[in-house]
């Protein structure tokens, strides 16, 4: 437990400090964001003819209004904390891979509808808007990953339990 903890921490001090540098920012962040903005436009775009997505924009073509998709809100942290959370444990690589690989994928989903959701909540009502985006959702994101992350634990273990009987017979 103590090897997991302490490699988890050292994954994440590394994995975040690489994401503040300025050619990840410029080469992964910034297009990532971008990207995501554009797959809400579109998805929202199928049911609303008024939603535009332009850079790290999600507009309202008649209002004007809509949100920008910042640093924290384009599920990059989460994922690096899956990441590092699959990474440090004890398991072998080809299902860390596997893990981080759904895992990811299942976060950037739950934060499509995130993206979504706090566009049209930012049009409707800005206090709802805000108790949405600061608590709400990110409760809601990190409690994905630690569900994510347990499913996948439990995964591991049960591959795992045939290999230690063997080992122990």
């Amino acid at each position: 437990m103590k090897r997991f903890f302490l490699s988890f921490c050292a994954l994440l001090l590394v994995l975040f400090t690489l994401e503040l540098l300025n050619p990840v920012q410029a080469w992964v962040i910034q297009p990532w964001t971008a990207a995501l903005a554009n797959l809400c436009g579109a998805i929202a775009g199928a049911f609303d003819e008024n939603v535009l997505s332009q850079g790290k924009l999600l507009l309202n073509r008649a209002t004007g209004g809509g949100v920008s998709i910042e640093a924290g809100c384009n599920g990059v942290e989460a994922c690096l904390i899956l990441l590092a959370a699959m990474s440090a444990y004890p398991a072998n690589w080809r299902l860390k891979i596997v893990g981080v690989v759904l895992g990811c994928l299942a976060v950037q989903l739950v934060n499509v509808v995130r993206v979504i959701s706090l566009f049209y909540l930012a049009g409707w009502n800005a206090e709802v808007f805000e108790f949405a985006h600061r608590y709400l959702w990110q409760a809601l994101i990190m409690l994905d990953v630690l569900v994510v992350w347990l499913i996948w634990i439990r995964q591991v273990a049960r591959r795992d339990v045939p290999a230690q009987a063997v080992a122990d017979a």
